[in-house]
């Protein structure tokens, strides 16, 4: 969007100098590049609005599906103008291996409160919804209204009772064909960035869907708050393996999570050693 909107601000300049005639006035050395800059944080800006208004509207406490749509449409072309502003590079490998027009669970280690945003910046066209701790529902009331409208789900991880439901929840939406699904398997960020052990029950999702999963890894990503605006980082997402559907439906849920972990296990040790 960064290349679109300076794109655009050249093209109003052009349109207004053929009705004003600013170039051929003597201020226009000075003139010219305040409006085209000025055009161009300014359509930055109308973005934005624009999408602060679209979140605030949203009813959290409604169960209405409209407007999804809208609402990725909107996450896929404002994560790029966000990442860039923010001086955040997203490094993909492997993304040709991730099924197309097939729901999928997919699965990621999880370093910082940041990574849904990198990998749907990451995989923009794959309609995921995440499964998110619901402490963040409370504490970033703003996000999770976004997060309603892609068909994210709150998941109580200390209540089995309601982490069920969560995953029936989610099972209805790969089955309904609504969305794909997010989850970290670890169940919590991981403070000292190694990959922890799985809680292997989210497994259920694709044993009961016979969805395909998709395994990645994350590395950097607990920089980029760090790094905000202050320098650049560089932030790597790894599709590794994809599990098929078949063969998922024959396995049980520790053997899925036992695979994944080594995958994800051996391609961070491999980060690691590139010094990343």
């Amino acid at each position: 969007m960064i290349s679109f909107y300076a794109v655009l601000s050249v093209v109003i300049l052009l349109v207004l100098d053929a009705v004003k005639g600013i170039f051929r006035t003597p201020d226009s050395w000075w003139i010219v590049p305040l409006l085209l800059i000025g055009f161009f944080i300014g359509l930055i800006l109308l973005h934005l609005l624009i999408v602060a208004v679209s979140v605030i509207v949203v009813n959290p406490k409604s169960e209405s599906e409209k407007g999804n749509k809208y609402y990725r449409f909107l996450v896929k072309i404002t994560l790029p103008l966000l990442f860039k502003l923010c001086r955040v590079d997203v490094q993909v490998t492997g993304e040709d291996l991730v099924p197309e027009n097939q729901r999928v669970m997919l699965i990621c280690n999880h370093i910082n409160d940041i990574d849904p945003a990198v990998i749907m910046r990451a995989l923009p066209d794959l309609e995921l919804g995440f499964i998110a701790k619901k402490e963040v529902y409370t504490l970033f009331p703003f996000v999770s209204k976004i997060m309603k409208k892609l068909y994210c789900l709150p998941i109580d991880r200390e209540n089995n009772r309601e982490a069920i439901k969560t995953i029936i929840k989610s099972v209805d939406l790969i089955k309904k064909d609504k969305a794909s699904i997010g989850i970290f398997p670890e169940g919590y960020t991981s403070l000292d960035g190694e990959l922890h052990e799985f809680r292997n029950g989210c497994f259920k999702i694709a044993t009961k869907t016979k969805a395909p999963v998709v395994v990645c890894t994350l590395v950097n990503s607990e920089k980029c708050f760090k790094n905000l605006f202050k320098r650049k980082t560089t932030v790597y997402f790894d599709v590794l393996k994809v599990i098929p559907g078949e063969d998922v439906a024959t396995m049980h849920t520790d053997e899925i999570g036992n695979i994944a972990h080594e995958i994800m296990k051996e391609n961070l040790d491999k980060r690691k050693k590139e010094n990343i």
